[in-house]
């Protein structure tokens, strides 16, 4: 890849990782939930799952997602149901205050950190998101060199992406525990809960409704 190609692909990609989405609401989420590794290991599932778009572009997946229109809106209903699944499942935390524990006489929002659940949660949000698959469907052939290995080049790409998303992320979980105390204060715990769920099922209906 040439050196004006690869810099732009850094710019578009740098571009995309720092506009807020569905990505950035899960650390943010997760972050408050169980503290720093909490959004870290959510963020490397994100990031993973980036591999995963990287491959169905490569071997061509990507042009049947497109020619059949059931299959790519069977896509975006899986993808529009698990946000909704997220949202609802924070709404439970309010509900029940299942996030809540009793600590001297007082209520908590911690929650305990648990690397299988982060890691599915991110992985699940990256792979199942349309928005992702489209992205990577319709950007990386432009910067795949036909005489090369069209895979490797893909893999590529996607490690790059995948470094600068873990970095962005990483910090953005950073900033967030700076609140973590705030953030865990039994009101403000169930709003942030409150309102996170609302976003995500909010975005699983467009989605939904776009398809």
């Amino acid at each position: 890849m040439e050196i004006s190609s690869l810099t732009t692909y850094l710019i578009a990609i740098t571009l995309l990782t720092l506009t807020p989405g569905v990505d950035t609401l899960l650390v943010i989420r997760n972050t408050a939930r169980s503290g720093w590794r909490d959004g870290a290991v959510s963020s490397f599932g994100i990031c993973s799952g980036l591999f995963v778009h990287a491959v169905i572009s490569a071997v061509g997946i990507s042009i049947i997602l497109l020619q059949a229109a059931w299959a790519f809106s069977a896509l975006k209903l899986v993808g529009a149901g698990y946000l909704v699944w997220l949202g609802i499942s924070s709404w439970r935390k309010v509900l029940r205050q299942e996030s809540f524990k009793i600590a001297n006489g007082e209520r908590s929002g911690a929650q305990v950190f648990l690397i299988r659940r982060s890691l599915r949660e991110g992985f699940l949000s990256n792979v199942l998101n349309p928005k992702t698959a489209i992205f990577y469907m319709a950007f990386l052939p432009q910067f795949i060199n036909p005489a090369q290995s069209a895979l490797l080049q893909s893999l590529f790409l996607a490690g790059l992406h995948f470094v600068i998303a873990m970095i962005w992320q990483c910090l953005l979980a950073l900033m967030v525990k700076q609140f973590k105390r705030w953030l865990q204060r039994p009101r403000v715990s169930q709003v942030f809960d409150g309102v996170t769920g609302t976003v995500m099922i909010a975005l699983g209906l467009r989605v939904a409704a776009e398809g």
